[in-house]
Order: C-alpha cells, then sequence, then structure tokens
C-alpha cells in the first residue's frame, strides 16, 4: 500500500487530481485549511502549510507529497512569502522530519513568465524569469527542493505547470493548456518514476499550437501526453479572433497577461 499527501487538495488541480490518482492500494490524504470530505481510499486532514506540527503530523507514513497548497495567482508580497514561500518550507521540512522520500511540487511557468517568445521552446532549467511576486515564489521554492535533494537525498520534482484547467479559456491557452487527464498523467509519472532525483520539468498537453516550452524532461520522467486543446480552437478564435504574435503583446513572453506593464502588483 501507498500513501500519498496532497496539500491544497480541495483547490482546482488538487479536486481534478483526487480521481484521477486514485490507484488499488493507494491511500490518498487530502490536506488543506478548507474542509474536505474523504471518499474511498481517502483521509482528509485539516490542517495549514504554514504550522509545522500540523504538517509533520500529516506527512506521517507518506510515500510521497505532492505540494499544491498556496496563492495561486498575484497576491501582496507579504502573503506570498507567508503562504507560498513559508509555506513551501514548512511542507519540505515537514516531509524530511517524516522521513518522506519524494515530494512534488507545483511550481509554474510564471517562474520564467518574462522568457521572450525568441527563446522558444524553454529549456527544462532554464534560469529564473519570473514576471510577478508569485513567479518569484516558484523560482525561490525550486531552489528550495534542490536544497532538499543535495542536502538530505529526498527526490524532489519541480512542475513548471502552464494553464491547467478543465478546458482553455482564451487562445494563448490553445498553446498552454495541460488537460485534467495529462495532468494526472504527469503527477503519476512523477509518483512512479525510479529515484529521479531533483528534476524540473513543464507540464503541458499535446497541443497542435504548442512548442513553446520542452516537454523533454516531462517525458524522460515517463510522462505521454495525450490531450490537445486544437479541439476547442474554432469555438475560441470565433470568439476572440485568430492569435497573432506579431501584434498581441499577451503573446510576447512565457508568462502571458501576467507580463504586462500595466499589471499591477499589490502591495503589502
Amino acid at each position: 500500500m501507498s500513501l500519498i499527501v496532497i496539500t491544497g487538495a480541495a483547490g482546482l488541480v488538487g479536486s481534478m487530481l483526487r480521481p484521477r490518482l486514485a490507484r488499488p492500494g493507494r491511500t490518498l490524504r487530502l490536506v488543506d485549511i478548507a474542509p474536505l470530505t474523504a471518499g474511498p481510499d481517502e483521509e482528509a486532514v485539516q490542517a495549514s502549510v504554514t504550522n509545522a506540527d500540523e504538517m509533520t503530523a500529516a506527512c506521517a507514513g507518506a510515500d510521497a507529497v505532492i505540494h499544491l497548497a498556496g496563492i495561486p495567482g498575484e497576491a501582496s508580497w507579504a502573503r506570498i512569502c507567508e503562504l507560498n514561500i513559508n509555506g513551501s518550507y514548512v511542507t519540505f521540512e515537514a516531509a524530511r522530519r517524516a522521513g518522506v522520500p519524494r515530494v512534488v511540487f507545483a511550481s509554474s511557468n510564471h517562474a520564467v513568465g518574462f522568457t521572450p517568445r525568441s527563446d522558444f521552446p524553454v529549456p527544462d532549467y532554464a534560469f529564473p524569469a519570473p514576471d510577478t511576486f508569485y513567479g518569484v515564489s516558484k523560482a525561490t521554492v525550486e531552489a528550495l527542493a534542490a536544497m532538499y535533494h543535495y542536502r538530505y537525498g529526498m527526490d524532489a520534482i519541480c512542475l513548471r505547470i502552464l494553464s491547467c484547467f478543465p478546458q482553455p479559456a482564451d487562445t494563448r491557452m490553445l498553446s498552454t493548456w495541460l488537460s485534467p487527464d495529462d495532468a494526472g498523467r504527469l503527477f503519476e509519472a512523477c509518483l512512479t518514476a525510479d529515484r529521479p532525483g531533483f528534476r524540473v520539468a513543464y507540464g503541458v498537453s499535446a497541443n497542435t499550437r504548442g512548442g513553446w516550452v520542452s516537454l523533454a524532461e516531462a517525458k524522460a520522467l515517463g510522462y505521454q501526453p495525450r490531450d490537445d486543446a486544437e479541439r476547442y480552437a474554432a469555438a475560441l478564435i470565433a470568439t476572440h479572433g485568430e492569435p497573432d504574435p506579431a501584434t498581441d503583446p499577451v503573446l510576447r513572453y512565457l508568462g502571458g497577461p501576467f507580463t504586462l506593464p500595466d499589471e499591477q502588483v499589490p502591495q503589502a
């Protein structure tokens, strides 16, 4: 039997992963500050990723932690520091104290959001070019994950996820969409890869209009994407028009709208 902890399990990605990571002989321990109802082969734990004692207890006996918890977009520096950076430190440290051998961290393309189109496809280990405080937090935790691997021998995989939604919401996502089913395949690959060590990989589906980021490291972990946002293209283009990288500033950098000059960075 295996036990997998999922932090932020009540969120969008956590909710999509729960049924897709269910396996015979596997228990999913769902951790969130929001109350959750456990289904078959699930355990619900109400705990905060900022509380070391609660998280150490939540990690007890686990074979891996999938760390999704945190603010899922831009916020003030104070909130980003407390929840995204410190909460991730607490999670990694709790996993170490509990003897958990593997942490899979949900990073983001916003860690390298200011990578220009001229540099596509963005390499797996591209140097940070964050577009927001949120992006800074993801780059910071990638560095933290590396330290926990090299200092403590923990397997630590950082997934720079692009646009993980039930379906693409705009024409940019025709290139950046990660389908729920492919998200399940990606995280399952991270859970089952043999001694992966420290890795940085991108999370995106096999989109016809893709090619924005490398999939080499994800595939080396065993990920095989199957879905393609192109089936939504006709409806999205009818609503929003054909995307034009030459004129649309949202398509200038990997981070999309987060890189626009009028993006308001919240104050503390």
